[in-house]
């Protein structure tokens, strides 16, 4: 087991999900990496050790409960107690309000929310123990305003917007920092790319920089801590 601390990126993909979990590497963390597949973190994971860092791939169901106990189960036996949590995982789904099955609805919820409930559910009990530890959630603007069409993604992000103001009172005077980070734009991905070619990437947020958010967050003093944070790029309006 590694004496360095841990953090856990939920929802790792090509974006902002792999730039925390490299930026987090960078300082020393060894980080366990969660998606539904272990394929979707290899290339992370390859990144991470050929700089030298510690990673392991652990594929989990953020929306259910016995997938992501087993998956932080096998973190914390192979890497140690998690110190950072940062989740990551979300369902995006653009469809009117007759257009949106209820099974879509609720899965698209558990998702979004639910499973930052449970992942928080598996981190807490060392962190608590420990007196110390940070739990950083990825909100969107979805979480601040629900737009025509974006129902079920709106629904799991005001949701999970709630968990992180509930957690963050709760847990806060225990040593806890918990911080929602509204990202209020699109993020510079090669899916964002292919599906607007020749868009400026000075109108998208930079997942580099967006991973320094990230890191920053955790980095504050317990005097002056941040519990939520909206970031975009500086042409976007708002």
């Amino acid at each position: 087991m590694s004496s360095s601390k841990v953090a856990v990126v939920v929802g790792v993909g090509p974006g902002l999900g792999a730039a925390v979990s490299r930026r987090f590497a960078s300082e020393g963390f060894s980080v366990g990496l969660m998606a539904r597949t272990a394929a979707a973190c290899e290339a992370v994971q390859r990144q991470i050790e050929e700089a030298g860092g510690r990673a392991l791939s652990v594929p989990a169901d953020a929306a259910d409960a016995d997938s992501v106990a087993a998956a932080f189960a096998r973190v914390n036996e192979a890497l140690g107690p998690v110190d950072v949590l940062i989740y990551n995982a979300s369902a995006f789904r653009v469809a009117g309000a007759l257009e949106i099955t209820p099974r879509e609805l609720e899965d698209d919820w558990k998702i979004s929310c639910l499973g930052g409930f449970l992942s928080a559910q598996a981190v807490l009990p060392g962190m608590l123990e420990r007196g110390q530890g940070t739990i950083l959630f990825t909100g969107a603007t979805a979480s601040l305003r629900g737009g025509a069409r974006f129902a079920a993604l709106a629904v799991g992000k005001f949701g999970l917007r709630a968990l992180a103001q509930s957690l963050a009172r709760e847990l806060g005077p225990r040593g806890v920092h918990v911080a929602h980070v509204v990202i209020d734009g699109l993020i510079d991905t090669p899916r964002v790319r292919a599906m607007l070619p020749g868009r400026n990437p000075q109108t998208m947020l930079s997942p580099e920089a967006l991973a320094e958010t990230y890191f920053q967050l955790h980095a504050q003093p317990p005097s002056a801590w941040t519990h939520e944070i909206d970031v975009r790029p500086s042409v976007e309006r708002f």
